[in-house]
């Protein structure tokens, strides 16, 4: 099985920076795409960033040029580096990953989540 664990959350004032790591580990034999969403309070999940298995990266309108995703392949992981943040960054983020692990078609495995808010 595969497991995706999310770390780097927290409070931040408006303006601030805040860096979130997301670990994969298990029985991975491929993963194939990697990702942040994000859900506030009452509204629908959305994408905020990804990297595919080629490396190209895809933002959200509202974070780009503030967010930043990068991969570490050797160890499975996948970064988010926050800056200039809002309020309007408050949200649960999660890791998401499209994975296969041997002799198995990929699907997506989710993290836990990681709260981030942005107050005065």
């Amino acid at each position: 099985q595969v497991q995706l664990v999310e770390s780097g959350g927290g409070l931040v004032q408006p303006g601030g920076s805040l860096r979130l790591s997301c670990a994969a580990s298990g029985s991975i034999f491929n993963i194939y795409n990697m990702g942040w969403y994000r859900q506030a309070p009452g509204k629908q999940r959305e994408l905020v960033a990804t990297d595919t298995n080629g490396g190209n990266t895809n933002y959200a309108d509202s974070v780009k040029g503030r967010f930043t995703i990068s991969r570490d392949n050797a160890k499975n992981t996948v970064s988010l580096q926050m800056n200039s943040l809002n309020p309007e960054d408050t949200a649960v983020y999660y890791c998401r990953g499209f994975i296969a692990t041997s002799g198995t078609a990929p699907r997506v495995y989710w993290g836990q989540g990681t709260q981030v808010t942005v107050s005065s």
